[in-house]
């Protein structure tokens, strides 16, 4: 009988490898997965359709400087026990702390505009109105997450991460010529044009966004992630991060194959359309469907974001599992957010306005938030043993400050072209 139990262990160890696997996901790939929102995929498509495949070396790069930032936001919960925002008040002056979050607020508060004006916009591909899809969607995003427990949020927000597999399939009915998409993924391909610089400057800042460290650090605590489970937090870190640009990457190939070389893309629905007569309805129907998705999920985190992070600066309960009478301002906030949001999503008008100085505003408060995070991921006497290690802090220290001028120079550019 001994033998045979024996026998049977590594078997069961081997089954038990997917699943223990599967259990790891969750903060990472939820945080990472809603950077490829509504702004994000009009990013990406607007590369493909501009550069066709030109940009798939720089979104490699891109991938190595989330991996490592999110990694750093999911060892600080980890190991801490606490949110960024947090952290950033016990180990930095009031003032600091209250900067980064007043902006981080303004800006956040716009973000979710633009994921209900996502919503609106993927189901009027559909022929849904945004009059009706609109406060559907809002009415739902907030029924699952403050009527639900964080290990019922979750699910369903990994759920909705599955809606990005349309985006690799609608790449590969786009029929691209795959020698072409490998060698440029491997090999730089940099063209001396101010519309180059500008698209990888974009694409910087769509992909490493402040709410997704944010949210990142404040989630893996909620679900109750501490150091001993940090190996865990870590694989649940990367697997996002690479996964969530392999998403974004076959959105380029996509509009690449499909109308590279056309000029600028101005909005999701656009990219969509733009799909059908080259790559046919099955592509432009994925495309719109992972819009979809995108857009439900980051109308999620956004605002959780937001409301993780003040009720962390004023200390008070903020868990997704407490009700309104436990946590009164955590869900306020978030309710506050979807309403604000998805009201401002179905006035009538032009939102592109507001939306640029949101992508402004974001430019300003990214290497804010990404200094903060690097500082304290190097202090021992935060962190211990877990702190950075001189060749990680060396490689981080690179990737912020890489984010960190890309940031501020399509600030510049943008203020440049106000004047």
């Amino acid at each position: 009988m001994t033998t045979g139990s024996t026998q049977a262990a590594p078997g069961r160890r081997l089954r038990s490898r997917p699943f223990l696997l599967l259990a790891a996901l969750g903060p990472g790939v939820i945080a990472a997965s809603a950077g490829n929102d509504a702004g994000g995929i009009v990013t990406y498509a607007s590369a493909g359709s501009q550069f066709t495949y030109e940009m798939l070396f720089v979104m490699v790069l891109v991938t190595v400087g989330l991996v490592v930032v999110q990694e750093m936001s999911a060892r600080l919960g980890a190991h801490t026990g606490a949110g960024l925002v947090a952290l950033i008040r016990e180990q930095f002056p009031l003032r600091a702390a209250a900067f980064a979050v007043g902006c981080l607020v303004v800006a956040n508060l716009g973000l979710v505009v633009s994921e209900f004006a996502g919503v609106g916009a993927a189901f009027e591909i559909f022929g849904v109105s945004r009059h009706l899809s609109i406060p559907l969607a809002a009415l739902g995003v907030w029924a699952a997450v403050a009527l639900g427990s964080y290990r019922y949020v979750e699910r369903v927000m990994l759920a909705l991460t599955l809606a990005f597999l349309a985006y690799p399939i609608a790449a590969i009915l786009g029929h691209p010529k795959w020698s072409t998409v490998v060698s440029h993924t491997l090999l730089p391909h940099f063209t001396a044009s101010r519309a180059f610089v500008f698209m990888v400057v974009a694409l910087i800042g769509t992909t490493i966004t402040p709410y997704m460290q944010l949210y990142q650090a404040a989630a893996v605590v909620d679900r109750g992630s501490g150091a001993d489970d940090y190996a865990a937090t870590k694989v649940d870190s990367i697997v996002g991060s690479v996964s969530a640009n392999l998403i974004s990457m076959s959105i380029i190939v996509a509009t690449g194959a499909a109308i590279g070389g056309s000029g600028v893309l101005t909005s999701a629905e656009q990219a969509a359309s733009a799909l059908r007569p080259a790559a046919g309805d099955g592509a432009s129907t994925l495309f719109a469907i992972g819009l979809l998705g995108a857009s439900i999920l980051a109308a999620a985190v956004v605002p959780l974001s937001t409301a993780y992070a003040l009720s962390e600066a004023v200390g008070v309960e903020r868990s997704v599992s407490r009700s309104f009478r436990e946590a009164p301002l955590f869900g306020s906030l978030f309710t506050a957010q979807i309403v604000i949001g998805a009201g401002v999503a179905l006035a009538p008008g032009n939102l592109v306005g507001l939306l640029l100085d949101m992508q402004v505003l974001n430019g300003v408060i990214t290497p804010i938030v990404l200094i903060f995070i690097l500082i304290l991921a190097n202090r021992r006497s935060l962190l211990g043993a877990a702190a950075n290690s001189p060749r990680f802090r060396a490689v981080a220290t690179v990737c912020v400050g890489v984010t960190a001028g890309m940031a501020l120079l399509v600030v510049g550019q943008t203020v440049m072209s106000w004047l």
